[in-house]
């Protein structure tokens, strides 16, 4: 028999829930405040801040100045590129690691895990050098390799995690109807993995869009993305708090949105798998 929930306890959660939630968007919310406001009222104390008046000049200044626009391209074809060169590489990789295991298929996925440990700067030079020599530096080519490569792990661990949860008879029912490798892949699997496969897809989208060791490091101007873009406005001068604050919500507001009208399929995804 389940334990009855008071009134006062929910209403503890429930406070304790919207005090974890603000204070997590907390800062994002300031951002987007100084964004409206100039910088001599920027570096002002709190309460200055929000009394003093709300002006659109940082976002005027920050269109004069950048091309948002060519920016906000770069950041989709990297983000999108990436992913679906992941999820070519991870669904075959998953699938086989699910239905047909082997010794070393637990190794395997903990070695896979393990390269998330190392740390970026460890590799840099050599990538580096590597991009230099064949011609991969500022381009968006050489970032969508090099984000697929990051984000693969975490791309192939969920979906395995999502496969695992499909009954092998259907695939297996399925072999016997004379389905093929390829059509069991595309007409069996995928369809029936969707939710695992689509909160898989977001999340990458979300960490390919705010990379930026990587795109700040092997980009100069042709492929800079947006986290190029928010980079722009700290300089040896100083921060421009105002107007890095406009750069950093005009880069963030397109995934926040997406997120915003995603989170239902993600919470789904992430937290019930692929199958019930």
């Amino acid at each position: 028999m389940a334990r009855a929930v008071t009134n006062r306890r929910k209403l503890i959660v429930t406070v304790a829930a919207w005090a974890v939630g603000i204070a997590i968007f907390f800062p994002i919310l300031w951002t987007v405040i100084l964004s409206f406001k100039s910088e001599g009222d920027a570096i002002k104390t709190p309460l200055e801040v929000l009394s003093s008046a709300w002006t659109f000049e940082s976002y005027a200044t920050v269109q004069e100045r950048s091309n948002y626009v060519r920016h906000f391209w770069n950041s989709v074809v990297i983000s999108l590129g990436s992913t679906l060169l992941g999820l070519v590489i991870a669904i075959p990789a998953a699938w086989a690691m699910a239905f047909v295991p082997g010794k070393q298929t637990k190794n395997v996925l903990m070695w896979m895990l393990s390269t998330k440990m190392l740390p970026p700067v460890g590799v840099l030079v050599p990538i580096y050098l590597i991009f230099r020599d064949v011609g991969l530096l500022d381009t968006k080519t050489g970032l969508v390799i090099v984000l697929t490569l990051i984000n693969l792990p975490i791309i192939v661990w969920m979906l395995y995690t999502y496969f695992k949860e499909i009954p092998g008879e259907i695939l297996e029912a399925a072999r016997m109807d004379g389905a093929s490798l390829r059509n069991e892949l595309i007409h069996v699997l995928t369809p029936m993995a969707v939710p695992g496969i689509a909160s898989t897809v977001l999340l990458n989208i979300i960490l390919a869009w705010n990379e930026a060791f990587w795109t700040l490091n092997l980009t100069a101007a042709k492929a800079a993305p947006l986290t190029a873009f928010i980079a722009s406005y700290s300089s040896p001068e100083g921060l421009f708090y105002a107007k890095l604050s406009a750069a950093s919500t005009m880069a963030i507001a397109p995934i926040l949105i997406m997120g915003w009208f995603s989170q239902k399929q993600l919470v789904r995804g992430l937290t019930f798998g692929a199958v019930k």
